[in-house]
């Protein structure tokens, strides 16, 4: 999973910074090979810094992670496999 083609939706691409999107993606990468084919970030921010929440269901995962940010943003991410090519969009493009 996740090895297909990427995109990312205009929404991203406005909105979530092109270091944080690579980082996002990099999360995933690092994940053991049986990942559910949906994953999901939560971004706060947290004082001067960007809390990342990435979790999915099957199996389940949850981690935090803190990461320093000029300006971080609040967002909901999902990114989907749908085994043909791999999407990063908000959740209110869903």
């Amino acid at each position: 999973m996740f090895n297909n083609q990427r995109y990312l939706t205009r929404g991203v691409d406005e909105s979530i910074p092109l270091r944080l999107q690579n980082l996002l993606w990099n999360l995933i990468d690092l994940l053991p090979p049986e990942r559910d084919y949906l994953q999901v970030f939560w971004l706060e921010p947290f004082g001067e810094m960007q809390r990342i929440i990435h979790s999915s269901e099957e199996p389940e995962y949850k981690k935090v992670l803190m990461v320093p940010s000029d300006d971080p943003i609040t967002a909901k991410v999902y990114v989907i496999d749908d085994s043909d090519h791999c999407t990063m969009l908000l959740a209110e493009e869903y």
